[in-house]
């Protein structure tokens, strides 16, 4: 009992009767210029004292409602109508103009179905709850009776006084009844009419696949550089400080090697939050690449004391320029990972090299301890997405990356102290031409 009442006096009830209502005032200007139309065409003097010719004029304008709502403010107002009255939720709506021909016939068709059940139900509601309270208040009230109001003889009668007011109530329920299931009918047409085309729901999942793909790359691309800025400086300033008495000169190199690093990154940061900034253009720091900055890259790494070799094996300046700044990004976090898994005591060896059409990575340092390299990166306290940022990265772009010890390597970097032939490797292979 409680769930039918609820169903038809409950808030929402209420909200969808509301929005009925709000549907009625909108189709009388309609109905008044169907009026017009149906006035002359049939000789009546008096339209709205004829509930035929008030039927005629409300047939009359629901057509001219259904053109006008091709205006293109009509979908955007009905939609969030239907949003707060009717409860329906907002991913289930299209907020935007009607464009394509199916998006503004079914503007139009929701438009024609709201005015005509507003216009009924708010002609009901304006109709019955008069003609109800005189219903259930006239076995007290002999004032009404005699035929006054123009109300039926036959009300006079005792049988039909005891029944006025159980059907007086029976009316106003019947009222509610017909608005709840109005508003029930409304709310469920809405997510077909108002709601977004298959072409829209396609449109708008790739414009969020792409926002989302925009992120994840800024994402990748903030952790890569300033995760590499920071485990540079941190080893920088870690070798100076060990020969800040003994080796001025080395102090001042690693001084400025952090100074480097330290702008380069705030440059890059720029860039990125240009980006992220909505309505901020976007910042000027080039994004780095293999040609342009392998050589600062490395140099800066070795300002902190790290031993670094590079064999390059490929005219640098020839590579596209995606693989060019992605393999900047995949040798940088390489050496970040050795950074701050080996330590400055370990020496690094990188490769780059292209062969059988692929641009070859490799990012190698020789194990110094137990758990010192072979953890991986998501591993350490606080986490981390090193690797998981490289494979991604590779993903993209139709590469492979292989991640782990490798025993026995031959490319192993010169002056390694760890046990012969244990190492961590870091292997890419990038196809020249993917699906990047």
């Amino acid at each position: 009992m409680r769930r039918a009442a609820r169903s038809l006096f409950g808030r929402r009830a209420r909200l969808r009767w509301v929005h009925l209502i709000l549907g009625g005032a909108l189709a009388m200007p309609y109905v008044l210029v169907g009026s017009v139309i149906i006035g002359p065409a049939t000789g009546g003097t008096d339209v709205f004292g004829s509930f035929p010719l008030q039927l005629a004029s409300f047939g009359v304008g629901l057509p001219l409602a259904a053109v006008t709502s091709l205006f293109p403010l009509t979908r955007p107002l009905e939609a969030a109508a239907v949003r707060w009255l009717c409860g329906v939720d907002t991913d289930r709506l299209a907020f935007g103009p009607a464009r394509t021909r199916g998006e503004k016939g079914r503007t139009a068709g929701w438009f024609t179905l709201h005015l005509g059940l507003g216009g009924i139900i708010a002609g009901m509601s304006l109709a019955v709850p008069p003609f109800a309270v005189v219903l259930i208040v006239l076995p007290v009230v002999a004032g009404l009776r005699g035929g006054r109001l123009g109300l039926p003889e036959v009300l006079d009668h005792a049988w039909a006084l005891a029944l006025a007011p159980v059907a007086g109530a029976a009316m106003l329920v019947a009222l509610a009844g017909c608005a709840a299931g109005g508003g029930w009918l409304l709310a469920r047409w809405a997510p077909a009419l108002l709601g977004p085309s298959p072409e829209g729901r396609l449109a708008a999942a790739e414009a969020r696949a792409a926002d989302l793909a925009v992120r994840n790359r800024l994402a990748r691309e903030l952790h890569d550089s300033i995760g590499h800025a920071l485990s540079a400086i941190g080893l920088q300033a870690s070798a100076a400080r060990r020969v800040l008495d003994s080796d001025p000169e080395f102090v001042r190199e690693a001084l400025a090697a952090i100074e480097d690093t330290t702008r380069r990154t705030v440059g890059e940061l720029d860039a990125v939050l240009g980006v992220l900034r909505e309505g901020d253009a976007p910042g000027t720091a080039p994004a780095p690449t293999l040609a342009a900055d392998l050589d600062g890259l490395l140099r800066r790494t070795r300002a902190g004391g790290q031993r670094v070799t590079a064999t390059v094996d490929t005219d640098l300046e020839v590579l596209p320029a995606l693989l060019s700044r992605e393999g900047y990004r995949i040798v940088q976090e390489g050496l970040s990972n050795a950074l701050r898994h080996a330590g400055d005591r370990v020496a690094v060896d990188v490769r780059i090299a292209v062969a059988s059409g692929a641009l070859e990575i490799t990012v190698e340092n020789p194990v110094t301890g137990p758990a010192a390299v072979t953890a991986p990166v998501s591993s350490r306290p606080g986490g981390g997405h090193g690797l998981r940022g490289i494979a991604d990265r590779v993903r993209l772009l139709g590469g492979t990356m292989t991640a782990g010890p490798a025993a026995g390597s031959s490319g192993r970097a010169a002056g390694s102290s760890g046990p012969a032939g244990e190492s961590w490797r870091l292997h890419v292979r990038l196809p020249m031409k993917g699906p990047a």
